[in-house]
């Protein structure tokens, strides 16, 4: 099992008991508001992703959840790495758990994965997120309109884009300045 602790979280890979803890994330309305799906209405829906993430190729989907205090309150990861994925759950928003959980991900990436680059693709008015991406040192690759359906409705994308080398010096510059 892979585990990455930060100061205040620590992510290690998903097994199939997180599934009930994950469901109270993957059915919250607000969490899932610039996800690639629809909330999940049933707890079977979350059993089912638990169990793909699992069974998946470590080539293609690289998973975590986000503990705080022993309690499961996101997921991050790379999906068909490069690219980046987070959520968290809107109790833990604004105390800088997505900041932390995510800078400890791409540490891990970067390092122990040898990654040259990760990519996000991001939902325009998901503005929170793309404040923290660009805290981060991501900047903005490109725009696509019609990217992705959900219940029926087109949503569009914003590309951010960190290299490995942008943020070994991003990591150097705050570490002089500290």
């Amino acid at each position: 099992m892979t585990v990455i602790n930060a100061d205040r979280l620590r992510l290690r890979n998903m097994v199939e008991a997180d599934a009930a803890e994950l469901h109270r994330i993957y059915s919250n309305v607000d969490a899932m508001r610039f996800w690639s799906k629809a909330p999940f209405t049933d707890p079977m829906q979350t059993q089912e992703f638990v169990q793909g993430v699992i069974a998946a190729d470590p080539a293609t989907t690289i998973e975590f959840v986000i503990e705080h205090e022993g309690r499961v309150i996101g997921r991050a990861g790379f999906w068909r790495p490069p690219e980046i994925g987070y959520i968290l759950h809107p109790d833990f928003w604004g105390q800088g758990f997505g900041s932390e959980a995510i800078s400890a991900l791409l540490e891990y990436g970067f390092q122990e994965r040898g990654l040259t680059e990760v990519i996000a693709d991001v939902d325009p008015n998901n503005t929170a997120s793309l404040s923290l991406l660009k805290r981060l040192g991501f900047i903005e690759a490109g725009r696509e309109k019609n990217t992705i359906q959900i219940s029926g409705v087109w949503y569009d994308s914003i590309y951010m884009r960190l290299s490995a080398t942008d943020w070994r010096a991003l990591r150097q510059s705050s570490t002089a300045r500290s």
